[in-house]
C-alpha cells in the first residue's frame, strides 16, 4: 500500500464541510486514498513518496470538467465557422466532423485531456456523439486511461437528421437499435461504480434537435437499470435550440425535459443559457444538474446563463469548457474567471458572486453533478486528487493578501504539479504522462487530414 505526502504547503484550500484553508498544510496519502489532512507539524514526517513545497504554493483540489468534445480540438478556429451562432456553427463543421477517423478520435482525446491535466482538471465528463467511419467510444477510453485523467464517457448519439427535420445530416445520424444495443454494451463493458472509480459511463442523446423523445425515453430508462449510470445531453443553449423545441414538441426546453423523463440526481444538462424561471425552480426541487459553459455561451453569443438565480433555488452547478471548437481552449480557471465574471454582469451586482463561490462550483459542484461523493474536496477517505500552483508567478504578485481568491481574480495559465488517483501527472509544469510533443505534432496533423477530406 503505497503512501504519499506533501508537506509545507503554503496554504491548502480543502473545501471540506468546514471550508478551512491550512496554512503550512501537508496530505498524507494511502493507496490512492486521502487519509490525514493538517498542518505539516501534524501528519508524519515520512512516506513512500515526499513532495515538499517549500511554503510556495497553493494546493487545492482538482477542477471537475462536467461537458466537453475532445474531437473538436481537431477544429479550432475553422475561419468558416468563426462568427457563427449555435446552428450555422454545427451545419459548418457537420460535414468535416464526418472524416472522423478511430486514431483521430483517440489522438483528439488525449490532446483535449492534456491541455486539461495542465491547468488543474483532474476529472472529466466528454461528450462523444459522432461515430463515423467506425469510431467507437472505446478509442477514447482507451486513450484517456492511457494518459490518466479521471473519466466519464458519454456515449452520445443523434438518430434524427435533416430528412426527419433535425439538424445534422442524414449520413451523421445512426439507428436508435444501434445506439441503444451500443450504450448497453459500453456500460457492461467498461461502467464502474465503485468508490474511487476512474471511469464510468453516462447515457447522451446529443440534443433536442438532433434525436427523438423516443430515444431520450428509452435512454434513460437503459441507464436507470443500471447503478451509477447517469444522463446527459445538451438543453436551452440559445434562443434558436428554444424555438426548435416549442415548434417541434410545442413545449419550452425544460417542460419537455420533464415529459420524457429527464429530471432527476441522475441528469445534468449542458448550457441551460436560456432556461425559464419555472424549469429553474424544477430543476432545483428535483436535484437535476446543470453544466455552465461560460467560454462556449459567449463564443457562439448563445447568452449568459442565469447561474445565480440556479444557486439560489438549489439546482447543482458544475463548470464545463465545451468543445475546444467552440470555446475555443481547454483550461478551467479560465472557464471559472469567466463565470465569477459573467454572474456579477448578468446580475448587476458585483456581489452576486463571490471567487470562493467559484471555486465550490469548480471543484464540489462539478463532483456532485457527476454524481461523485469521492472527489472534488481534500479530506480523509476522498480520492487522491489535487493540484499545486507556485504562488511566485506574475499573476500573482501583490496578490498575497488573498491567494485563494487571486486563483479567480487573476489569471492561471497552468499547475505545477497534479496527481490523479495518487500519482504525479503533472510534474513542475510538465505532463508525464505522455509525450507532449510527439502528440502535438499528430493532433495537428489529424486536424490537416480532417479538414482536407484525408483518412489515415
Amino acid at each position: 500500500m503505497p503512501t504519499l505526502l506533501v508537506k509545507n504547503i503554503h496554504t491548502l484550500v480543502t473545501q471540506d464541510a468546514q471550508r478551512r484553508e491550512i496554512r503550512h498544510g501537508a496530505i498524507w496519502v494511502r493507496d490512492q486514498v486521502i487519509e490525514q489532512v493538517g498542518t505539516t507539524a501534524e501528519l508524519p514526517a515520512t512516506a513512500d513518496e515526499v513532495l515538499d513545497l517549500h511554503d510556495r504554493h497553493l494546493v487545492l483540489p482538482g477542477l471537475v470538467n462536467t461537458h466537453h468534445h475532445f474531437y473538436q480540438c481537431l477544429t479550432r478556429v475553422m475561419p468558416a465557422a468563426q462568427d457563427g451562432t449555435l446552428f450555422t456553427w454545427l451545419k459548418t463543421l457537420y460535414p468535416i466532423w464526418q472524416n472522423l477517423t478511430p486514431k483521430a478520435i483517440a489522438v483528439s482525446a488525449q490532446m483535449a485531456a492534456a491541455e486539461l491535466m495542465l491547468s488543474g482538471c483532474t476529472t472529466a465528463s466528454d461528450h462523444l456523439y459522432i461515430f463515423p467511419n467506425d469510431c467507437t467510444l472505446d478509442d477514447e477510453i482507451h486513450a484517456i486511461a492511457a494518459i490518466g485523467l479521471r473519466f466519464h464517457a458519454s456515449r452520445g448519439s443523434m438518430s434524427v437528421g435533416e430528412r426527419q427535420g433535425g439538424l445534422p445530416p442524414d449520413t451523421l445520424v445512426e439507428s436508435e437499435a444501434k445506439i441503444l444495443d451500443d450504450s448497453q454494451r459500453l456500460i457492461e463493458q467498461y461502467h464502474d461504480n465503485t468508490r474511487h472509480s476512474m471511469l464510468r459511463i453516462t447515457l447522451a442523446p446529443c440534443s433536442p434537435f438532433s434525436v427523438s423523445p423516443d430515444l431520450m425515453r428509452q435512454s434513460a430508462a437503459l441507464a436507470r437499470s443500471y447503478p451509477g449510470v447517469r444522463l446527459h445531453t445538451h438543453l436551452a443553449e440559445n434562443q434558436s435550440d428554444v424555438d426548435y423545441s416549442l415548434a417541434t414538441f410545442g413545449l419550452l426546453p425544460g417542460a419537455y425535459a420533464e415529459s420524457v423523463g429527464w429530471l432527476g440526481t441522475d441528469v445534468w444538462h449542458a448550457h441551460c443559457v436560456q432556461l425559464d424561471e419555472a424549469a429553474i425552480a424544477k430543476f432545483g426541487k428535483t436535484g437535476t444538474g446543470v453544466a455552465h459553459c461560460p467560454c462556449s455561451n459567449t463564443r457562439l453569443a448563445s447568452g449568459i446563463a442565469p447561474i445565480r438565480k440556479m444557486l439560489n433555488q438549489g439546482v447543482p452547478v458544475g463548470l464545463g469548457v465545451d468543445g475546444s471548437a467552440s470555446n475555443d481552449t481547454g483550461n478551467l480557471f479560465q472557464e471559472a474567471r469567466l463565470a465569477f465574471l459573467l454572474a456579477r454582469v448578468r446580475e448587476c451586482d458585483a456581489s452576486a458572486m463571490t471567487a470562493r463561490q467559484i471555486l465550490d462550483i469548480a471543484t464540489l459542484g462539478g463532483a456532485r453533478v457527476l454524481g461523485r461523493d469521492d472527489i472534488g474536496a481534500i479530506a480523509p477517505g476522498m480520492s487522491a486528487d489535487f493540484i499545486a500552483i507556485n504562488l511566485d508567478r506574475p499573476q500573482f504578485a501583490g496578490a498575497w493578501h488573498d491567494p485563494v481568491a487571486a486563483l479567480i481574480f487573476c489569471h492561471v495559465d497552468r499547475v505545477d504539479y497534479s496527481f490523479i488517483n495518487g500519482r504525479r501527472v503533472v510534474d513542475q509544469g510538465h505532463l508525464i504522462t505522455v509525450d507532449l510533443d510527439r502528440l502535438i505534432e499528430q493532433t495537428n496533423r489529424m486536424a490537416y487530414e480532417l479538414v482536407n477530406g484525408n483518412r489515415e
